[in-house]
């Protein structure tokens, strides 16, 4: 499943969505492709159901935090509003083995994998380097620095191919993060090893305020192949198919194949960060084009339209989302600050004589502010 392209580059290759692959229309009709078919052949209503609820509840804790960003709560948050397809539809294809490699922005993923509310929020209210033990969900940290995972991910899959299971990983990253070097090693390094991992980019068509056009002429998915990657190009709105992508690249993996690479293409709804204004470079009608394929109303619509989304259903889903939404609050308004010394704890597994050199000196320099300013300082 590679993609080729013999046309003459132009901008909008990059961004054009009528060549992806996809089960679900914008309007909620479902449609056959034969490759992602097969793939979700055991995906009934019931599972539908189950697909939609967990992106109504990926969007609560992304509008909570949001909110509690702007309240002074956090000092920042990555929002991933209109992405929530690609996250849970890609996420739930995983096996709980499989590890992930997220970035700052795959909340879905991470609700996928188990994370509690409290971890979406206290180390962006500072309070803790990582809030989970990635072990326990087998997710890494999200990653900050741009592409820096896709080399954990293949670092890890080649792990795998040595404790000799079927595991797999899979790295997450933006469409901007295609132009870094960390990435296009760690495709070297995959398809030169074989490794088994995923690559999957979210096309959210901005990076921050520079769009995908100015970094890609051809569709980004058609860049794997170089590498010796099969890719997929598939509509990030359409959760099932983002679900079959992601078990045909997982399954290709798990048979010693080695990587693949899923172009997801969608569209981030809000800013880049709440520290951002998109309104200075985006255009109000491309946003609104982009909400008429939001991908939880294309659910509901296929739901209503097989007469299995009615009020009851609606009501508990939405009482679940306010009691998650109620639980993510209340978890970063219930947060106690450590000491200030505290900012040195689980650095390493280990102690070492150069962090308590650290150590010392930095509690030395506490001291020297007095009690009332050490208080103003926690």
């Amino acid at each position: 499943m590679t993609m080729t392209h013999t046309l003459t580059p132009t901008a909008d290759l990059a961004t054009d969505t009528d060549d992806v692959a996809r089960l679900l229309t914008p309007d909620g009709q479902r449609v056959v492709d034969p490759e992602l078919e097969q793939w979700v052949k055991d995906v009934d209503a019931s599972a539908l159901r189950s697909l939609y609820r967990d992106m109504v509840l990926v969007r609560r804790i992304d509008t909570e935090g949001v909110a509690l960003q702007r309240q002074g709560q956090l000092g920042l948050w990555a929002p991933c509003q209109g992405q929530e397809g690609v996250q849970v539809g890609t996420a739930r294809a995983f096996r709980s083995d499989d590890f992930a490699f997220p970035s700052y922005r795959e909340i879905g993923v991470n609700f996928v994998r188990g994370a509690k509310p409290a971890d979406f929020v206290l180390a962006w209210r500072g309070e803790e380097h990582s809030t989970y033990n990635p072990y326990d969900i087998n997710t890494a940290t999200p990653q900050i620095i741009i592409g820096a995972q896709a080399l954990h991910a293949v670092g890890y899959a080649m792990g795998i191919q040595r404790d000799g299971t079927d595991q797999a990983s899979a790295a997450y990253f933006g469409d901007g993060a295609t132009s870094q070097g960390d990435v296009n090693e760690a495709m070297i390094f995959a398809s030169s090893f074989r490794a088994p991992v995923v690559f999957v980019c979210t096309n959210n068509q901005w990076a921050i305020s520079e769009p995908v056009t100015v970094q890609a002429k051809f569709p980004i998915a058609g860049r794997a192949p170089g590498f010796g990657i099969p890719s997929m190009r598939v509509d990030g709105n359409d959760v099932l198919a983002c679900l079959a992508a992601m078990r045909w690249a997982l399954d290709n993996a798990r048979k010693g194949n080695g990587p693949a690479f899923i172009e997801a293409v969608t569209y981030r709804m809000g800013p880049h960060t709440t520290s951002d204004d998109p309104t200075r470079y985006r255009d109000k009608d491309e946003v609104e084009r982009w909400k008429g394929r939001d991908p939880i109303n294309r659910v509901e619509a296929l739901l209503r339209n097989e007469d299995a989304f009615d009020d009851d259903f609606a009501a508990a889903v939405a009482a679940d989302a306010d009691e998650l939404g109620a639980a993510v609050r209340a978890a970063a308004l219930g947060a106690t600050s450590r000491e200030p010394i505290g900012v040195l704890d689980h650095v390493y597994a280990e102690p070492h004589s150069g962090l308590e050199e650290q150590r010392a000196w930095f509690g030395a320099y506490l001291d020297g502010f007095g009690t009332d300013s050490e208080e103003a300082a926690r």
